[in-house]
């Protein structure tokens, strides 16, 4: 018995950690450059005038708050950067595959002739991003796949609902 053809992919996508915490990632640099600064100077601005004439324990030094910004920033950027990688979107001519997860993964395969609607959320800020939420639903009223943060998710929609009219 032979198997049948693999479908051709059409789309793939992993989403974005810009697209998906746009405001998280920017005070996650902040934190960096402030750390940094902070490391670099040992100078803590408005702090170090409220803590003026009264020295520090021997044990405290002020570079050590800016390893620690700098170690918290990039900690977060890291860990949503990891979580981005290992989700994808795969559209290929019959199925959506969405593939969740690092150490438990989660595989969610849809037949393309099933998805009744495709629902695209997209706040003002993911719209001036060209990024947003994808719902899929097939039976029911509960949404069978909710993908956040992709790139340009009209795009997805309409290609979606285009193979589902071919099929």
């Amino acid at each position: 018995m032979s198997k049948p053809p693999m479908s051709k992919p059409l789309y793939a996508a992993n989403p974005s950690v810009w697209r998906m915490h746009p405001f998280g990632t920017l005070v996650a640099w902040l934190l960096v450059l402030a750390g940094a600064y902070v490391a670099v100077t040992g100078h803590v601005p408005y702090l170090s005038e409220i803590t003026a004439g009264r020295p520090l324990p021997s044990w405290a030094k002020v570079s050590y708050l800016g390893y620690l910004l700098i170690a918290w920033g990039l900690l977060q950027l890291f860990s949503w950067w990891m979580q981005g990688l290992f989700d994808r979107l795969e559209i290929t001519e019959r199925d959506v595959i969405w593939t969740h997860g690092f150490l438990n993964k989660q595989y969610t395969e849809t037949n393309m002739s099933s998805i009744r609607t495709v629902r695209v959320r997209q706040s003002l800020l993911q719209r001036m991003l060209n990024a947003g939420d994808l719902v899929i639903y097939t039976t029911g009223d509960d949404p069978e796949l909710t993908i956040k943060g992709l790139p340009r998710p009209g795009d997805i929609r309409e290609l979606i609902k285009t193979r589902g009219v071919e099929d």
